[in-house]
């Protein structure tokens, strides 16, 4: 149904006069007449009575004015809530994080949604190569990475992390971590469960010439932290987990290029809502960098 000519009907419905109805509508009475007389054809009846006395709705026409309205309605309604969307005040990200955002990731959307409170947020712990390929097919919109991403994604830097050796809080170290750590046995994190994070570790024991021993691994990095902190063994973890390591274990940053590197959030997609959510991210980043530390370091 064209929406032009059931406005001209319920204008006339209203002001009883096509005239009036004409001015209000920035058309002429002709014109008018026409859309009224092209709209009872397509109904089958005929909607106004007119006379001296102006318009009045004949029963079809009373009959089907409060479907005409609803109509109306509804494709107003339609136009504000595809300017909300537009705008970014309404719509729906889906977010995911892995270990590089665990917590920053939480941390944002709350900032988020306590902007945007029509936007309905997903969030989705994934590792990063996971993350690109939902990113470059559709799957999410935003991603909490480790950097560098690939073609087709932008990305925003947030902070930069780097490895670090989790022993017990009492525990001494020597200046020489490489020796120390060499054929040492270690807790580490599930590799399917960080792969990014493993390949790193990797890449810094190749580039420290060391080879240490797998004592125990688990799935979830704060088990991890607890097993160090119940004297099982270190563990090789990024600095990033001071914030959630218990008071019992102490973190010391390890030597080599290898051992940083930089988080960010990627999307593939530039809209109103991704760029509101990585302005909220940055600010989170901004804001964590200037917290006191928790006393583990």
């Amino acid at each position: 149904m064209d929406l032009r000519l059931l406005r001209a009907y319920v204008t006339v419905a209203r002001l009883g006069n096509f005239g009036a109805a004409a001015a209000e509508l920035s058309t002429s009475q002709p014109a008018l007449t026409k859309q009224i007389q092209v709209l009872e054809r397509r109904v089958g009846a005929v909607l106004f009575d007119r006379g001296r006395h102006g318009a009045r709705l004949t029963p079809a026409g009373e009959l089907l004015l409060p479907d005409a309205l609803e109509l109306l309605e509804r494709s107003e309604a339609f136009d504000r809530r595809a300017d909300q969307v537009a705008s970014g005040a309404e719509g729906s990200l889906a977010i995911g994080f892995g270990l590089s955002g665990i917590e920053l990731a939480p941390r944002a959307v709350a900032v988020f949604r306590s902007r945007w409170p029509g936007v309905t947020v997903s969030l989705e712990d994934l590792p990063s190569a996971v993350q690109f390929e939902r990113l470059l097919t559709g799957g999410l919109q935003i991603g909490f990475v480790r950097l560098p991403v690939p073609a087709g994604l932008e990305h925003h830097r947030l902070r930069r992390d780097r490895l670090s050796l989790a022993v017990p809080a009492a525990q001494r170290v020597p200046r020489d971590l490489a020796r120390w750590i060499d054929a040492r046995p270690l807790v580490r994190l599930t590799p399917a469960r960080g792969p990014g994070l493993t390949a790193q570790i990797d890449s810094l024991y190749a580039e420290l010439g060391c080879r240490p021993q797998v004592l125990q691994e688990s799935g979830d990095l704060q088990t991890v932290l607890a097993l160090v902190a119940a004297g099982v063994a270190p563990a090789v973890v990024p600095s990033t987990a001071e914030r959630i390591a218990p008071p019992e274990v102490r973190l010391v940053p390890l030597p080599g290029r290898a051992a940083t590197w930089w988080t960010g959030v990627a999307w593939s997609t530039r809209t109103p809502l991704t760029e509101r959510f990585v302005k909220a991210a940055a600010e989170v980043a901004r804001a964590a960098r200037t917290e006191p530390r928790t006393g583990n370091g």
